[in-house]
């Protein structure tokens, strides 16, 4: 359960942060209309092609800048996704599934309100207590009574690059980047619609945005990242269908992303955190979906 206490322990860094910088008055908070049938089918469908590409949106970007092309075929898929939904094929289903709306900016505590940010605070404040008293202090005392210390600051490149930071320290990192990210942006950081902006800006003399840049710059870092631990390689699946499944996966991540207004980290690492209603339904299907292909694709046959 390491990678959801990051996801949870970025969550309530995410909240903290968020709520401190709207109430300053330095970024302006936007949680999603609530859309109940794009956040489930969007979320669901986003779900599934997330395993069937062997990665999300995020997951999927930084895998290029490792050297899988499998990864870079799901990408090529989640652009086209994502475009056909937005404005070619499938813009029609996305548009009845988006027609029924619940609210204007609807929360767990009702619309948006200038207390939103008061109950954020609130609640990553005792979402961090929480989990500090209940994970860190039992690692910290088992630690103590093994004689290990508590920060090994010798090799850092052998620590940071090649066996990963800590999850707590990941779900900081996360935290404190993506609210950064939407102080630059005064928006919340979003990997497919990069991709969409990234497609406009080669093929139609668009503007390279915000979006584009953080997706040049994941892969760049990936890249840099994957030299400094000697783990870059271009790699291609042993299979020719693994590079189809990852393509059908980019595009059911494409639609799904779109459909719900956000991939997993637009709902997930930036709804959630403003309480909004479409993004905890929608990062919830997200997960069942993931759930419901795993299941099907590595379970189902052994049960």
């Amino acid at each position: 359960y390491k990678l959801a206490k990051a996801v949870l322990v970025s969550l309530g860094v995410l909240m903290v942060g968020f709520a401190i910088f709207a109430l300053s008055g330095v970024i302006t908070l936007n949680p999603r209309p609530f859309k109940p049938f794009a956040a489930i089918v969007g979320g669901l469908i986003f779900g599934v092609g997330m395993v069937l590409a062997a990665g999300c949106a995020s997951g999927t970007t930084y895998r290029v800048g490792e050297g899988m092309t499998g990864s870079f075929v799901a990408a090529i898929g989640l652009t086209g996704g994502a475009l056909m939904t937005a404005g070619g094929v499938f813009t029609s289903t996305k548009n009845a599934l988006q027609s029924i709306t619940i609210g204007s900016q609807l929360t767990v505590f009702g619309e948006f309100s200038a207390l939103t940010p008061i109950f954020m605070l609130i609640i990553g404040i005792i979402a961090i207590v929480v989990m500090f008293v209940f994970w860190s202090l039992p690692a910290i005392k088992r630690k103590k009574e093994s004689g290990e210390p508590l920060i090994k600051p010798e090799n850092f490149v052998e620590s940071a690059f090649k066996k990963g930071h800590p999850w707590w320290l990941a779900g900081i990192l996360i935290g404190i980047i993506l609210t950064i990210g939407f102080i630059v942006s005064n928006g919340v950081v979003g990997i497919t619609g990069g991709w969409m902006n990234i497609s406009g800006w080669l093929t139609s003399a668009g503007i390279l945005g915000w979006t584009g840049a953080i997706i040049i710059g994941a892969i760049i870092g990936a890249f840099i990242s994957a030299l400094i631990a000697k783990e870059f390689k271009l790699r291609i699946p042993n299979e020719g269908l693994t590079l189809v499944k990852q393509f059908v996966g980019g595009i059911l991540m494409g639609f799904g992303a779109v459909t719900a207004m956000g991939c997993n980290i637009t709902n997930i690492l930036g709804g959630v955190p403003q309480l909004s209603l479409h993004s905890i339904l929608a990062g919830a299907c997200i997960v069942f979906g993931c759930w419901i292909a795993a299941y099907f694709i590595f379970m189902w046959r052994e049960d």
